[in-house]
C-alpha cells in the first residue's frame, strides 16, 4: 500500500513539473515570436528613415537599422532556446552586425585612416567573438560539473538505500530518483 501511494505521489509531482515547463515554453515561444515581429516592424520604419539620406550616411543608417534588428532577434532567440550555444551564437551575430556598422562608418574616410578604422573594427569584432566562445565554454563546463555533482550525489543516495530492505528501500530509491531526476 505504501509503495503504491509513493508511486502515485511521485507521478503526480512529475506531472506537475511537466505542466509548468510546458506552460513556460509556450510563453517563451510567444515572447520570441513577438520580439521577431517587433524587430521586423522597427527595421522597416528605420529603413524608411534612411531613404531620405544619400551616400555614406545612408549606408551607415541602413547598417545601424540592420544591427538593431539583428540584436533584437538574436537576443530573443537566445532567450527562447536558453542554451550556451544559442547565447554564444547571438553574441557572435551581434558582434558581426556591429562590425558591419563600424565598416560603414569607415567608408567616409580615405587612405590609411580608412585602413586603420577597418582594422580597429575587425579587432573589436574578433575580441567579441572570442569572448562569446569563451563564455560558451565556461557555461558548458559549469553545466557538465553540475551534472557530475548530481550524479555523484545520486550514487551516494542509492548507496544509503542499500542499507535498507523491503518497502523502506523501495521508497528510499524512489525518493532518490525523484530528487536527482533519474
Amino acid at each position: 500500500m505504501k509503495k503504491a501511494f509513493a508511486t502515485i505521489l511521485i507521478a503526480a509531482a512529475t506531472m506537475g513539473f511537466a505542466t509548468v515547463s510546458t506552460a513556460a515554453t509556450a510563453e517563451a515561444k510567444a515572447t520570441y515570436k513577438a520580439a521577431r515581429e517587433s524587430a521586423a516592424t522597427d527595421y522597416k520604419a528605420a529603413r524608411e528613415n534612411c531613404n531620405s539620406l544619400t551616400g555614406n550616411p545612408k549606408n551607415v543608417c541602413v547598417e545601424e537599422a540592420e544591427a538593431v534588428r539583428t540584436s533584437t532577434t538574436a537576443g530573443a532567440e537566445a532567450q527562447y532556446k536558453n542554451t550556451p550555444r544559442a547565447r554564444a551564437g547571438a553574441r557572435t551575430a551581434i558582434a558581426n552586425s556591429e562590425y558591419d556598422v563600424a565598416k560603414a562608418r569607415c567608408g567616409s574616410q580615405t587612405g590609411n585612416a580608412r585602413n586603420v578604422c577597418i582594422k580597429e573594427a575587425k579587432a573589436v569584432n574578433v575580441a567579441a567573438k572570442a569572448d562569446a566562445t569563451a563564455d560558451k565554454k565556461v557555461a558548458t563546463a559549469r553545466a557538465d560539473a553540475r551534472d557530475d555533482k548530481r550524479d555523484a550525489n545520486y550514487k551516494v543516495a542509492i548507496e544509503k538505500c542499500d542499507a535498507l530492505a523491503g518497502t523502506a528501500k523501495d521508497t528510499c530509491v524512489a525518493s532518490a530518483k525523484a530528487q536527482y531526476g533519474k
